[in-house]
């Protein structure tokens, strides 16, 4: 398993970041590895609810189906899979002084002859994490200025 993990310090409040956050279809504002995500399900995020995303990934674009399996206080976790990677995107919001403090962890399973890959193709998966963090502090420092 490839595990890739980030922090941010944001002068939004924690409670309007994991509101921000946990609208998983908000990703294509912040990450740029992640242009395209559209809700499968209907009414505010819940568990169960499904997502279409389109990753993109050493120049391919990857269609992963993702689902909420897991939203409580200020954690939501998303399993997202397709034929090659299983993917659990895990969001951790807390206070920081009047902000919030984000932790963002990717895990990344990759299935069949590809687990083969994995130390081969690790490095790649981790440079996704500076383009995001980066922008996810912009973007909820940016939320908070309003």
């Amino acid at each position: 398993m490839i595990t890739v993990t980030g922090t941010v310090r944001s002068a939004l409040d924690a409670s309007s970041a994991f509101a921000y956050l946990a609208a998983f279809e908000h990703t294509p504002e912040w990450d740029p590895g992640t242009p395209v995500v559209r809700k499968l399900s209907d009414g505010p995020v819940a568990v169960g609810h499904r997502y279409h995303a389109e990753a993109e990934f050493r120049g391919k674009r990857q269609t992963l189906i993702y689902e909420v399996v897991e939203l409580a206080g200020t954690v939501i976790k998303l399993r997202g899979e397709n034929k090659s990677v299983i993917s659990v995107d895990t969001i951790d919001v807390t206070p920081s002084g009047s902000g919030s403090e984000v932790r963002y962890t990717a895990e990344f399973q990759l299935k069949g002859w590809l687990k083969l890959a994995e130390p081969f193709v690790k490095p790649a998966f981790q440079s996704l994490a500076a383009p995001a963090m980066d922008g996810m502090k912009k973007t909820l420092d940016a939320r908070a200025a309003r």
